[in-house]
């Protein structure tokens, strides 16, 4: 099981979230590091979620039961992650480009997840081409909050002209917000559209302490089993310790994304 640090970047800052009230973020006042410098932060963030596995034990694959081989061998091949929302992009303000352009070249061999409200696949591609070299370390995180129709969904996670195959690199974040899933295009209901990685994303407990929703990551995970799909779980929000994380690989979790914890000093 694999934990995944966030950063959360506003006007070329990193800000601290909590509970999804995006206009109310404020600069991280972090226990690992000083200051709001992106590279910092996410520096801190990765050395402080290694140290946080260790302790997790059972290594960096998932051992869960939704996990088959194959799957597991991908995870310890893509090495570190970070997940990067960009709340420029999320509010309209267009992708924040010079600071994911920083961001690789201060975490070399570091992969990102960029959630920046990509709507389609295009817009996607158009920025990882404009990255060079570097860009190919980027992935986009199309969030079911962002996409318009079941056809751009489609688009988003499937190959050109064959719906079966799974658009290599997609990931979908499943949006929710208390019992509100943030859903235009239907994503939660349609599991058949779903690709290899899937983040259950609930926002209600991001940076809240509160638990993770084991609930609704073991709903979701039945869904895909009843298409024949097992794609890599990966929850957000809600994390508060180290016995909460073990709770999350036994629920089926590949991984969750972490920052509120990481900051504070309690995956110990």
């Amino acid at each position: 099981m694999r934990i995944v640090p966030v950063i959360d970047l506003l006007g070329g800052q990193a800000v601290h979230a909590r509970r999804g009230d995006r206009a109310n973020y404020r600069p991280v006042q972090s226990a690992l590091v000083a200051g709001s410098d992106p590279v910092d932060v996410a520096r801190a963030l990765l050395a402080a979620a290694q140290a946080a596995q260790q302790g997790l034990g059972a290594g960096t694959a998932s051992d869960s039961p939704t996990q088959d081989p194959a799957h597991r061998a991908d995870q310890d091949a893509e090495g570190e992650r970070l997940y990067v929302a960009d709340l420029d992009a999320l509010q309209g303000r267009g992708v924040q480009q010079a600071a994911m352009a920083t961001l690789l070249a201060g975490l070399p061999g570091v992969q990102l997840w960029l959630d920046a409200g990509f709507g389609d696949p295009d817009a996607a591609d158009a920025l990882v081409a404009s990255l060079g070299d570097a860009g190919q370390r980027l992935r986009p995180v199309y969030a079911s909050e962002a996409l318009g129709s079941r056809a751009a969904l489609a688009r988003c996670t499937r190959l050109a002209g064959d719906t079966n195959q799974p658009r290599p690199g997609a990931i979908l974040s499943l949006d929710r917000r208390g019992d509100e899933q943030l859903d235009p295009a239907g994503c939660w209901q349609a599991p058949e559209l779903w690709p290899d990685d899937l983040i259950v994303m609930t926002l209600e407990r991001v940076g809240a302490g509160s638990g993770p929703a084991l609930d609704t990551l073991a709903k979701v995970a039945a869904q895909a089993r009843s298409r024949g799909h097992t794609p890599r779980l990966w929850g957000a929000g809600g994390v508060r310790d180290l016995a909460d994380l073990r709770q999350a690989r036994q629920a089926g979790a590949s991984g969750w994304l972490i920052a509120t914890a990481l900051h504070e000093g309690r995956l110990k």
